[in-house]
């Protein structure tokens, strides 16, 4: 089982690594190459028996908590969790979430899509402040705020290339209400219409980034820039789909200037 233990340089998630401690920075890094691990088994199309890799995994997980791991990057995460008392379901709830991707998996309303938001966005955020000391009912709002904003902002972003590989992401009962249904997205039917819905999944994800930043306010200011710069930048990403009107046929990132921006702004909003 290979891994790329430099894929979080290339991330969106890369500038936040960059205002940690050597040991957080190290174990942030880990963890997002299990991320990018899990993420490219589920979605890159030459991976073979990708079912059987993330048993593997689900397997090296419970190794790593009960005995010795079989992997590098299971030796690596096992030193990590015994520093920063990281639970099983940081790494277990994203395996469940893609086995769904897998399946291709259909959400009826929003509700079944938070179940999946939860466990693909919402668990790398408590994963992350784990490893930034922070635990709690407050940090766990904390990372359900930033990982659904997070996460829609990726869904919103990605329609297109979702599509591609046979999936929808956006709630079933949100497509009806605009006169849609999940193969009109699948085929790039209606596009106009389609960004109306998609208009809609960005006003919650607006909510919810401004829900997150004011639970920023509740921890100390210093380790709350990681999750502060992550926030400006998809936001940022989110406001340049905007303005595109939500019609992309291909996703949308920011350039190198405009994530430098919200890395600024984001400095800013910490110290002023």
């Amino acid at each position: 089982m290979q891994t790329n233990k430099s894929a979080y340089k290339k991330s969106s998630f890369a500038p936040a690594f960059f205002f940690l401690s050597e040991r957080r920075r190290e174990a942030l890094a880990n963890y997002y190459e299990f991320c990018r691990l899990m993420d490219d088994i589920a979605d890159e199309p030459d991976v073979p028996s990708p079912a059987q890799k993330l048993d593997f995994w689900e397997a090296e997980i419970h190794r790593i908590y009960t005995a010795a791991p079989q992997t590098d990057l299971g030796r690596r995460l096992q030193a990590d969790i015994r520093s920063f008392n990281m639970p099983s379901d940081r790494f277990l709830l994203l395996i469940e979430a893609m086995r769904a991707d897998l399946q291709n998996r259909v959400y009826p309303r929003q509700e079944a899509l938070d179940w999946y938001i939860y466990r693909v966005a919402a668990i790398v955020g408590l994963a992350t402040l784990d490893m930034l000391g922070l635990q709690g009912k407050e940090a766990d709002a904390l990372a359900w705020f930033e990982g659904a904003a997070v996460q829609l902002t990726n869904i919103i972003r990605d329609v297109s290339e979702d599509a591609r590989m046979g999936r929808v992401y956006i709630p079933e009962d949100l497509l009806v209400r605009f006169g849609l249904s999940r193969r009109d997205v699948l085929e790039n039917r209606n596009p106009r219409v389609l960004a109306k819905a998609l208009a809609e999944m960005a006003a919650r994800a607006e909510e919810a980034y401004q829900k997150a930043f004011k639970q920023m306010a509740l921890f100390p200011r210093l380790k709350m820039i990681p999750c502060r710069v992550m926030g400006y930048v998809y936001l940022k990403n989110l406001a340049k789909i905007k303005k595109m009107g939500f019609m992309c046929t291909h996703p949308i990132k920011l350039t190198k200037s405009e994530k430098l921006n919200s890395i600024a702004y984001a400095l800013f909003k910490t110290f002023f």
